[in-house]
């Protein structure tokens, strides 16, 4: 099996291709894996996988052949502008997130082989006035470029899903904490920073209020769903091809207070809570926790604590 990574560099992107390499994709070992980000890649050496690595542009034809010209049987789109930075600068939130996607469907589309095609939205789809639960049959309501991009994303997939060109699937993942590495530019960059830098023995700033609702996952859960979704029978699918995950509701106290059982109150007392209006109007815009039903009926799961989610965090990364 041949298998495409965009956004590879990224760590969700370095996690599932680990995960692919060890375990293959419904079954199927991978033969080939392709990693393509902006910044160039070291691909590991790995003796019965192929394993190579493209860097440049999703609109570059050439970077295209390079990463699809022999083929491709799944994708997993991952490259992305995040959400304060697309809020930041427009244009390149529209260029990465809409055109680079519609630039990879059409690439996929020139196959004529309709390759399994698995991407991820957020749940930026929704904001305004919302239930308290979002149900699966909540119309997207996106309050922020990001969400926009990402909601248009979810259009063009499921209509080169309906014409036949791709085998699409997108998967509305919650927030992902805790993230390894630095704070990048999502709005949403404090839920891992403030768990992070704390366990690391520096100071860390959550800039909404101790009471804002966030719906979480862990990148564990994450990279599961990704592969499930890749997985999962397109009949059980049917038209729709958007999935809205499940998540753990949390709000930024609540995980300070699960910080200091894990890694002490001297790691709690780390965080400082300076609030930002700017990234307070973002992350409010979110809903803070959605029903998930369908997602649930199909197999995904969630991380059942924030206590869990430390703890998979210690045990990855530190």
């Amino acid at each position: 099996m041949r298998v495409l990574i965009t956004g590879a560099a990224g760590f969700l992107g370095r996690k599932l291709a680990a995960v692919l390499l060890s375990d293959g994709l419904s079954g199927t070992a991978v033969h080939e894996l392709i990693l393509w980000d902006q910044l160039p890649i070291a691909a590991p050496e790995i003796s019965d996988v192929i394993i190579r690595s493209v860097s440049g542009d999703l609109l570059d034809e050439e970077c295209q052949e390079a990463a699809m010209g022999d083929g491709i049987d799944a994708v997993f789109h991952l490259a992305a502008v995040v959400s304060a930075q697309a809020e930041a600068d427009f244009d390149l939130g529209l260029r990465v997130n809409i055109d680079g996607t519609r630039a990879l469907l059409g690439a996929c589309r020139k196959l004529g082989t309709c390759p399994r095609f698995v991407t991820t939205s957020s749940v930026a789809a929704f904001g305004g006035e919302l239930p308290d639960l979002v149900p699966d049959t909540q119309a997207p309501t996106p309050r922020s470029t990001y969400g926009m991009t990402k909601v248009v994303g979810e259009l063009m997939v499921s209509d080169y899903a309906r014409k036949g060109f791709v085998d699409g699937r997108v998967i509305r993942v919650p927030t992902v904490s805790v993230r390894p590495g630095k704070p990048n530019q999502a709005a949403s960059s404090f839920a891992s920073s403030i768990i992070r830098e704390p366990l690391n023995g520096e100071a860390a700033v959550c800039p909404v209020a101790p009471d804002t609702p966030i719906w979480l996952t862990s990148p564990r859960r994450a990279v599961t769903a990704l592969v499930k979704a890749a997985e999962i029978d397109a009949a059980a699918l049917g038209d729709d091809r958007v999935i809205t995950l499940p998540g753990l509701r949390t709000t930024p106290e609540e995980m300070t207070e699960a910080l200091a059982r894990i890694g002490g109150a001297a790691a709690a007392a780390r965080v400082e809570w300076t609030r930002n209006e700017d990234i307070e109007a973002i992350v409010a815009s979110w809903p803070g926790a959605f029903a998930a039903t369908r997602a649930k009926a199909l197999g995904f799961g969630a991380d059942e604590s924030m206590d869990e989610i430390i703890q998979a965090h210690i045990e990855d990364e530190l």
